[in-house]
């Protein structure tokens, strides 16, 4: 049995504006867990974008959690469960995270863990912008709504907070 209670896949690139969003948060997780020793079985992932081979940190983990920026969610963010599928996406060198719940179901290691996406409301993606102020915004309801899933890491609980 394994000692990680989640995996949270924050990305983006934090050199475009809102886009950084995903890696602020994650940020803030570190140093949140650096501070609160329940957290430790709370594995952080931060990266530009998905890959194919963030399937495998899916293995053996109870539950998962994807956060980026996003042009089409609602202010200030949408919460919402995942479901595996093979999209576009699954040829390139970036993966959407239902693909990436896809490719670990090829990998026939089992059945993919609960997985969440937390998308906050984005709208400036300029090369060396800072996180716009509405997007900063929405980045402190979201946080406040990580602060809460990490209290109560399981799926029942992240249910209630679905939008």
């Amino acid at each position: 049995m394994t000692s990680k209670k989640a995996v949270v896949f924050g990305y983006g690139n934090p050199s475009r504006g809102d886009d950084g969003i995903g890696p602020e948060l994650m940020r803030r997780a570190e140093s949140l867990a650096a501070e609160v020793p329940a957290l430790a079985g709370i594995e952080l992932i931060q990266d530009f974008q998905l890959q194919i081979e963030h399937a495998m940190d899916l293995v053996d983990v109870p539950l998962a959690l994807f956060v980026d920026a996003s042009v089409s969610a609602a202010a200030p963010y949408t919460f919402t469960r995942l479901v595996s599928s093979q999209d576009p996406s699954y040829t390139t060198h970036e993966l959407s995270p239902a693909s990436v719940l896809h490719v670990y179901g090829q990998m026939k290691v089992g059945e993919a863990p609960p997985s969440y996406l937390l998308s906050v409301r984005a709208d400036l993606f300029d090369l060396g912008a800072d996180i716009a102020p509405p997007a900063q915004a929405n980045l402190e309801a979201a946080w406040a709504l990580m602060e809460k899933l990490f209290a109560r890491p399981e799926a029942e609980a992240w249910n209630a907070f679905l939008t």
